[in-house]
């Protein structure tokens, strides 16, 4: 149903718009402003695969299984695989990974970087998934996104290039409300209410 829906909305006239437009539905993931956690429970392969490492954390149960199988099939993935994942666990790895085509299990995922956290059971993940976006949520919502920023740009700059940038952006979070409302919570021993402003 959801297949024939997105088909629906989304038409390419040539092959080649088809294959260029690939990079666009994991692109919109690393678009998203405030955190994103991938929840992967089951195969995690090709595109689900290149949607998961577009998020900022991996949770997984031990039954997800990850891979891009795509060179079984002659061709490579669109959607950043061949970038993110050098930068994620290493060319070494990401070589074999996207290379070798073969499905690693989430111990070997987590091994190797690609995942963060490993759950028994599939209960265990939701249950870690909703906690954590539960506390991401309560926090400075401008603050979690300079962070996120600052995280993302430091994959592709150098070091004091990145504590400068960094140093540029203390003065963004500085100047909100929220910071003010951070500081009276502290001093009042109670929790702040974020406003996003």
């Amino acid at each position: 149903m959801c297949r024939q829906r997105y088909q629906k909305l989304i038409t390419y006239d040539t092959p080649w718009d088809f294959h260029n437009r690939q990079k666009d539905y994991p692109a919109s993931i690393r678009l998203i402003r405030k955190p994103v956690i991938a929840m992967v429970n089951g195969y995690c392969l090709g595109g689900g695969l290149e949607m998961a490492i577009s998020a900022d954390m991996r949770y997984a149960s031990e039954s997800a299984r990850f891979g891009a199988p795509e060179i079984n099939h002659g061709w490579i993935g669109g959607g950043g695989a061949s970038q993110i994942l050098p930068r994620l666990i290493g060319p070494g790895l990401a070589a074999e990974l996207l290379i070798s085509g073969r499905t690693y299990t989430a111990e070997e995922a987590k091994e190797m970087g690609l995942v963060d956290r490993l759950y028994k059971t599939p209960e265990e993940l939701e249950t870690a998934v909703y906690d954590m976006a539960e506390l991401l949520a309560s926090k400075a919502p401008i603050a979690a996104q300079v962070i996120k920023k600052a995280v993302k740009v430091s994959q592709n700059i150098g070091l004091d290039a990145g504590l400068d940038y960094e140093n540029e952006l203390v003065y963004i979070t500085f100047s909100t409300e929220d910071k003010e409302e951070g500081q009276r919570a502290f001093v009042e021993k109670r929790e702040p209410v974020f406003k996003g402003r």
